[in-house]
């Protein structure tokens, strides 16, 4: 359906109606006038006004990044600055404002959506990186200027690529496993250094034994990494107010405050029982903090078991928390105070402060003598960092309640699996559902959106969606973040793939899983794909790694030049080599697709939460979370998307368990898969699959039927049931590849043993 073009907005684009008559899903500013699509948003006038209220400041530009005061992955409408001014809504971007230019930079999973969404008032660029920025600005401003930005959604974490700057060995002691590991440098010109352990002891060795892995290495904060960038043109990062918040007249305000306590038998430990925990973490940091200030937003909706409606699909409130070892600063609402236990002042009661005024708070707390601040540096922005003097500082990555919070309590992992369970039988009768409608040719990637999200809201304590359907057919399958709209909404056919990434919240759980689906004769490509993105999935679930793995291989630092001491001529570089400490679980879920040439751009893992985010910080497969241990769920999602075709994702949530060895080794971990869905059997190609990955097939379709056949009998849902069961039949034992996985593992351990041994 075509949308009317009102005067107004041809006279914000110059475009005409033939204009966007002609079809096509992108823009094409190359013509005369210029063709836009119905889904663009016109932004002539916003512009404008925001060019306006940059004159005062006296700027020279003004940079808007995507994220929120608190660093959220998903934001509130009225935080969707990106959105506002350029009509692009995908979560990852940063604009830049000038007198005369408009600039978008974003990643590749979301080029074609700006196309889509941007009118020709803003430049694409087609690389997200500060320093891209950075070039940017210092190319149109070469005499020097001032760049405005807002320091609360300003971030503290990213980490600048090191120069290449090559010094001298010095004899001087590192302690080669805490400074290394940390990326602190006990040397001011040495940022990072590797040492050769040539003796029994492994704590200490010099840098004349070492090859120096030399540049700045440690963690520069967002606001210093611009300025670094930005100064050799004489260009200054200035703090000044939101202006995008001073020109959006119709902003959304913040939702009025539903905050809700979690229902006792939903929580394993009051909210008392956990400051106590976070409280015993500050006593035993060797640095000794006073207060530890909780930024985001899931930090203190966890701590004190509260809920809220601020933000969508998420249930969370905007709040601040400073918790002392003798007081309780929470900045919300004025909600639940008896529950807080607001009206006294022990240490178990919550003192109730203006959400606005939270970095004037924290300023008269920092000025008191003694007292020393912990932060989560991923979470923490500038405005609150800035008013922390170094010296009353502690930093981390993440703080002690996202660690903590990450490792689920005996009443959180049963209650998460439960809710599993139930959101199983939505998925369930969304896939039989379309088996037999889609045939009929009326039914849409909406129509299918709609369906599972009402089949969810049927379910035992639902309580909406966990993050917009991603329900894509066909070519739209092939962006991995597709979500259909009234204007890309496409027709489901039996001829084409179709992909549905979904999830639900529960009063006891939060759930997120993708099936991707054939109703006809899939290709023989197809299948294949499909297949060995299946083979990635069973390959993580399967393994067994020591407690403390990460998902990913740690890295010190990525391209770096790397000089041997003592080996090579002092002009003789290893360019771009990374020093692997740590087994790289993530390959898993690609070998079988590297093996043929195929791969995808996104990550294979995540988080989840509680009634919590979809996507929960800081477990996953990434080099920047934390190590697995027991109790923590992850989602597992390989996936494969040709361009213009089909897309492919099998995503499943696992917990960490206990894993039986044959040795009976301690400490050692398996994932167990709460997710209780099957796959589509026509898009498996068992001839490609290992003896044991069709045993752990076999064994986790048993499972499926254990947990789903009582949870549809007591729902009287029967179709339901011999639908769940017809598909999760065994499949036969074919003669393949079984030792593919064991020499892959020797592969990868030879190459690891053979790059240390060449390195030492």
């Amino acid at each position: 359906m075509q949308v009317p073009v009102t005067c107004e907005e041809l006279d914000d684009t110059g475009s005409s109606v033939a204009a966007l008559m002609e079809g096509g899903t992108e823009r094409n500013c190359s013509i005369n006038p210029p063709y836009l699509p119905v889904t663009v948003v016109h932004t002539k006038r916003r512009l404008q006004a925001l060019r306006e209220a940059m004159t005062p400041e006296t700027i020279a530009a003004y940079i808007i990044p995507a994220a929120d005061a608190h660093l959220s992955e998903y934001t509130a409408p009225r935080d969707a600055r990106i959105a506002f001014m350029t009509g692009f809504t995908g979560s990852a971007g940063t604009a830049v404002v000038t007198a005369t230019k408009a600039v978008l930079w974003t990643d590749s999973r979301y080029w074609v959506q700006a196309e889509r969404q941007m009118d020709c008032n803003w430049k694409l660029e087609r690389e997200l990186s500060i320093s891209r920025i950075s070039d940017w600005l210092l190319t149109e401003f070469p005499g020097g200027g001032r760049i405005g930005f807002d320091p609360f959604v300003f971030s503290l974490s990213k980490k600048p690529p090191c120069p290449p700057i090559l010094v001298s060995p010095a004899q001087r002691q590192y302690n080669a496993y805490s400074d290394i590991q940390r990326g602190v440098s006990t040397d001011a010109s040495v940022s990072c250094v590797v040492c050769r352990l040539l003796s029994s002891d492994r704590s200490w060795c010099t840098v004349s034994t070492v090859f120096v892995i030399v540049g700045h290495c440690h963690p520069l904060e967002t606001q210093e990494y611009y300025n670094a960038n930005l100064a050799p043109g004489n260009l200054v990062l200035t703090s000044i107010p939101n202006l995008v918040d001073t020109i959006w007249r119709d902003r959304p305000p913040v939702p009025p405050h539903n905050l809700t306590r979690l229902p006792d038998q939903i929580i394993g430990r009051i909210w008392q029982t956990k400051v106590e925990e976070i409280r015993m973490e500050m006593m035993v940091n060797p640095y000794k903090p006073t207060a530890l200030l909780l930024s985001a937003l899931d930090e203190t909706a966890w701590l004190f078991n509260l809920r809220g409606n601020d933000i969508p699909h998420n249930p969370f409130f905007y709040s601040y928390t400073l918790l002392t070892m003798n007081e309780i600063w929470q900045r919300v609402s004025e909600d639940l105070k008896a529950y807080l236990n607001s009206s006294c002042m022990g240490s178990f009661c919550v003192q109730l402060r203006n959400y606005d005024v939270v970095r004037q708070d924290l300023q008269r707390y920092v000025e008191k003598p003694g007292v020393r601040v912990w932060v989560g540096t991923e979470y923490t922005n500038y405005a609150l960092y800035e008013v922390i003097a170094q010296e009353k500082l502690v930093t981390s990555s993440y703080s002690p309640v996202l660690t903590t919070k990450a490792v689920k309590d005996e009443t959180e992992k049963r209650i998460l699996k439960n809710a599993h369970v139930r959101d199983a039988v939505a998925v369930i009768q969304l896939l039989m559902w379309l088996e037999t409608a889609v045939p009929q040719g009326k039914e849409t990637e909406l129509t299918a959106a709609h369906y599972v999200n009402e089949c969810r809201s049927k379910q035992k304590d639902s309580r909406g969606t966990s993050f917009e359907t991603i329900s894509a057919s066909g070519p739209n399958a092939a962006l991995a973040h597709y979500s259909p709209t009234n204007e890309t909404d496409r027709k489901l056919t039996v001829d084409e793939m179709f992909l549905i990434d979904s999830g639900g919240q529960y009063l006891d759980g939060t759930t997120d899983i993708t099936r991707t689906v054939h109703w006809g004769t899939p290709t023989a490509m197809q299948r294949e794909a499909f297949t060995r993105v299946l083979m990635g999935n069973i390959e993580i679930s399967r393994t067994v790694f020591p407690t403390g793995t990460k998902g990913n291989m740690q890295q010190l630092p990525v391209q770096l030049p790397v000089l041997k001491a003592g080996l090579f001529p002092e002009d003789s570089f290893l360019h771009g080599f990374s020093l692997p400490t740590g087994s790289n679980m993530e390959m898993l879920a690609r070998r079988a697709l590297w093996e043929v040439g195929l791969n995808y751009g996104h990550g294979t893992g995540h988080g989840i939460g509680n009634y919590f985010g979809v996507h929960e910080w800081p477990v996953g497969f990434g080099s920047n979370n934390i190590p697995f241990k027991e109790g923590m769920f992850t989602s597992i999602e390989p996936g494969y998307y040709k361009d213009d075709d089909f897309g492919i994702r099998i995503e499943d949530i696992a917990v960490t368990v206990p894993a039986h060895t044959k040795y009976n080794g301690q400490n050692y971990l398996t994932f167990d898969t709460v997710s209780l869905v099957p796959y589509d059997r026509k898009l498996i190609d068992t001839s490609l699959l290992s003896a044991e990955q069709i045993q752990w097939l076999n064994r986790y379709y048993s499972t499926i039927r254990e947990r789903m056949g009582p949870e549809l009998d007591s729902q009287g849902l029967q179709r339901e049931k011999e639908w769940m069961l017809h598909n999760t039949e065994s499949f036969q034992t074919t003669a393949g590849s079984s030792g593919v996985l064991s020499s892959f593992t020797l592969s990868l351990a030879t190459l690891t043993v053979a790059l240390l041994q060449e390195l030492i």
